[in-house]
Order: structure tokens, then sequence, then C-alpha cells
């Protein structure tokens, strides 16, 4: 898949969640009589307000969360070095970068822009993966950067939180009173959350496509970045995630599991191993 598709694929689901929005602006107005364009202000603001401060603040949030270390070229040299060579190779600015205490191998990027970028990366990771697998991880991650995946997650999330805070408001609302169609309340209540939280997931899962393509040209091949994905993804099935936050599933190179948690595919954040892996395999000799 490439980048032109992948963003073609998030453009056109970012449109599904606008619609979303308008159909539930549009309940909200009949319902209560204030109008679909004052209900989707609302909406909005009430989502965005939270995400807007959740944007500026991600970076903290997610290491703090993550018990991250900053390191440096003195603390963690190899490291350090690595991701400074492949923020050269991205047109990139350094990011800062994190060492996280957890065992369970995986890695995440964040921050509103890259000139306030992090990654960072588990020492379960650091353990596990050889030099070419990791830097193949570290591209990845700086791809997200790249492509601002971060204001997109936001955006979607946004979206996302104003359709539920609609139905919420319409909920307390009582119906404003009025008489309204028993479909349209399943829509508002039970179908446009829904409906919004899994185009929000696939949002998540389009852009990790697009990050592993462009994170094998970071690195200069797709090699590294396969091995690394396979290892990952049967170390985590094993290993569960200390301190993790589903919240933040959206920011890990592989979905982290929690202790007993149990797992569907058709709720991740990111699409199947297998799937990334073929997609990937078909870049060898191509960059």
């Amino acid at each position: 898949m490439n980048n032109f598709a992948n963003w073609t694929k998030t453009a056109f689901l970012l449109g599904l969640m606008f619609g979303l929005i308008l159909l539930a602006g549009y309940i909200i107005g009949e319902a209560t009589g204030m109008g679909a364009v004052q209900g989707l202000t609302i909406g909005l603001l009430l989502g965005g307000v939270m995400n807007f401060i959740a944007y500026f603040h991600s970076d903290k949030i997610a290491i703090k969360a993550m018990r991250g270390q900053a390191v440096d070229a003195k603390s963690a040299p190899d490291l350090v070095n690595m991701v400074e060579r492949l923020a050269r190779n991205a047109n990139l600015p350094m990011p800062r970068v994190y060492i996280c205490p957890q065992q369970a191998p995986n890695a995440f990027a964040t921050g509103r822009n890259p000139k306030n970028a992090a990654v960072a990366v588990t020492n379960g990771a650091l353990r596990l993966l050889s030099y070419e697998e990791l830097e193949g991880v570290m591209a990845h991650e700086l791809a997200h950067v790249k492509n601002r995946d971060t204001l997109i997650s936001t955006v979607a999330a946004t979206i996302a939180g104003a359709i539920s805070y609609l139905g919420w408001i319409f909920l307390f609302s009582g119906g404003g009173g009025r008489n309204v169609h028993p479909l349209l309340m399943l829509v508002l209540f039970i179908l446009a959350p829904i409906s919004a939280a899994l185009i929000q997931m696939a949002i998540s899962r389009n852009r990790e496509y697009g990050a592993d393509a462009e994170g094998a040209r970071i690195a200069g091949t797709p090699a590294g970045l396969i091995s690394a994905l396979q290892k990952l993804e049967a170390t985590n099935r094993r290993v569960p995630m200390e301190n993790e936050m589903p919240a933040q599933n959206h920011m890990f190179i592989v979905q982290p599991l929690s202790a007993g948690q149990a797992f569907s595919r058709m709720f991740s954040t990111h699409p199947p191993t297998e799937a990334r892996v073929a997609a990937l395999q078909k870049l060898e000799g191509l960059i």
C-alpha cells in the first residue's frame, strides 16, 4: 500500500467521521430544537477542548505513563546515534529519546509536531532486537513523526469524542420533549458512537501501513522492520505490558496486551502483523 493510497484512505475515513457528526448534529437539532449548527458547535467544543489539551501534552502524558527516562549520546550512544542518523535520513529534527523500563518489547513516538517529537523504546525491545531490527523499529517511529500521525489521531479523536458528547447532550436534555423517531435515537446512542470508534481504529490501522512503508525508506530496507515485527508480535503475546493505557495503544509499533486481556482484532488499533509483513515484503528490492 503506497503513501498516496494511505492518505486517500485516511481522508475517506475522516470524511465518514465528519458525516457521522453531521448526522448526530441533525438529530440533536431535531430533538431539542436548538438547531443542528448549535448542536454541532457544542459537541465539537466539548470534544475539542479535551483533545486540544491532550494534543499539546501528549508527549509528557505518554512518557510519564511509561516511566520513560531521557537518554543521550553518553548514556545510550548506540541508540541515540542510530536515531540521529535516521532523523537525518528523514530530514527531521533530532527528537528526544527515552528508554522505558517495561519488559514487554515495544516502542512509540509522540509529540505534536517534528520539533516537539519524542521516540521511546522499552528495555524489552532493546534486549530482544538486533541492531538492524531496532533500526527498522526506530525508523517506523520517525515515520509517524514525519507523517504527523499524532495530529491525524487527534482530529479523529476529537470528532469521535464530539459524537459521544452529542449523545450525552441528547440524553440529559430528555429529547427536548419532542417526538423523535426511535431509529434516530438508536443511531445516536448506539450506532453512531460505535461507528465513530471503529472508523477511528481504521484510521490508526491505516497510518501503521503508512509508517511501515515510510520507515522502510528511512532505514533503506524493510528487512529489519519485517524481522522486528515478527519478533515483537510473538513476544508480546507472552509478555504483558505494565502500566498499559488502552487510550494510548495506537502509539505503539505493535498493540500491547494486558495480562488476562481478551484480545479481538476487530477492536485492535493495529492491522494484523502478517498483513504488515506482507506489505513490507512487496517493498523488498524496490528501496
